[in-house]
């Protein structure tokens, strides 16, 4: 836990134009403190490798020092919870980010330690199926009790959260901006809620404002804390693929729903999948396989086959078959089945969007 001065030196450096997290952390583990910092001179600063005169150009305390005053202030008479990156309680995969905060506040009740941790984002304009994918997801995952993670936003955001919350499960909503408001205005009626059951994250200060431009820095935590990313729906541009892409960038699985072409609020999620930036998701099961959870729980197994008395009689044919031989080619499936392969390879869609077979590698298919 950083003392009392030592808070004071960090929140003013946060305020530092054009030094960003990354050269923050950078400079502290060499300096030893973010006191030091500001008092040491520019010159030693600059030898440090990474770090320039444009980061350095107004490193200057007496500019910075009334702002950290005021917020040091705000967090002590308000009791703000807050997490500094050299914390023992600091979220391990945020420490894994070179850019992640140095320092980010919390509310709530925030239990992170050992848990599986994934984050849902997704269009604000989502349809009923984004919608229902979404809460069938999360039910049949809640056996596994994974932490949601999301970014409080209209659409798909809120409903994982709130399915989320119905389910009994923790969840996260990661804000751009600072806790003295709550962005969108509606969404109020959820904090009492949430933070029953998980709570806010924020690396904004306590009156930072609602700014798009805050939310690439939001982005990031939200990819950055979790395990795996899950995009529901998302047009062809969107903040969602912003944090599909940053996920990526910290070697983290992405997985994206997909939808029929011709359908605009599945374009950036098909192009997820179509570009190999994202594994298709077609299930909670694929989402346990690909992550190895199915080697440590079973319970989502028996969930699935619940879906057996959805199938009609050709595709209940085709399971039997495939649970029997484990995985086989369309090919032979549809020799071995008697059915026309133009045939099969529409049922098997079917099937796979269904959440009873994968496809694999070599035109081969597999119950799941």
């Amino acid at each position: 836990m950083l003392s009392t001065k030592e808070l004071l030196f960090v929140l003013a450096l946060q305020r530092v134009p054009n030094l960003g997290d990354a050269s923050a952390k950078k400079l502290i583990n060499v300096v030893g403190s973010a006191e030091g910092i500001f008092r040491e001179k520019k010159a030693t600063l600059l030898k440090v490798d990474g770090i320039g005169h444009v980061k350095l150009k107004e490193l200057d305390l007496a500019m910075h020092l009334p702002e950290a005053e005021s917020e040091l202030q705000h967090i002590e008479t308000n009791k703000i919870e807050y997490t500094y990156f050299q914390d023992k309680n600091y979220p391990e995969r945020l420490k894994q980010c070179l850019d992640g905060p140095i320092l980010f506040f919390q509310k709530g009740n925030i239990d992170i330690q050992n848990k599986k941790l994934i984050s849902i984002v997704g269009t604000r304009n989502a349809t009923t199926y984004g919608i229902s994918f979404c809460e069938k997801l999360l039910e049949d995952l809640a056996p596994l009790q994974p932490v949601i993670i999301s970014g409080f936003a209209y659409g798909i955001d809120i409903t994982a959260q709130k399915k989320a919350m119905e389910l009994g499960l923790q969840t996260i909503g990661c804000l751009a901006h600072g806790f003295n408001q709550m962005y969108p205005k509606t969404h109020k009626k959820y904090v009492s809620k949430i933070e029953e059951n998980g709570g806010f994250m924020t690396e904004f200060w306590s009156d930072d404002a609602f700014d798009r431009t805050n939310f690439l820095k939001r982005n990031r935590i939200i990819a950055g804390l979790s395990e795996a990313t899950i995009v529901i729906e998302s047009a062809e541009k969107g903040g969602s693929l912003v944090t599909a892409d940053i996920a990526n960038s910290y070697n983290r699985e992405v997985f994206a729903v997909p939808g029929r072409i011709n359908d605009l609020q599945s374009q950036g999620c098909n192009n997820l999948i179509k570009t190999q930036q994202a594994q298709l998701l077609s299930s909670a099961a694929d989402l346990v396989y690909h992550l190895g959870w199915e080697m440590e729980e079973k319970k989502v197994k028996p969930r699935q086959t619940q879906l057996f008395v959805e199938l009609n009689e050709e595709e209940k044919k085709i399971w039997s078959y495939l649970k029997e031989k484990d995985q086989e080619l369309i090919d032979v499936i549809a020799l071995d089945c008697n059915i026309p392969v133009f045939k099969l390879a529409s049922i098997l869609l079917n099937m796979e969007l269904k959440g009873v077979v994968r496809p694999l590698p070599g035109k081969q298919f597999q119950v799941v």
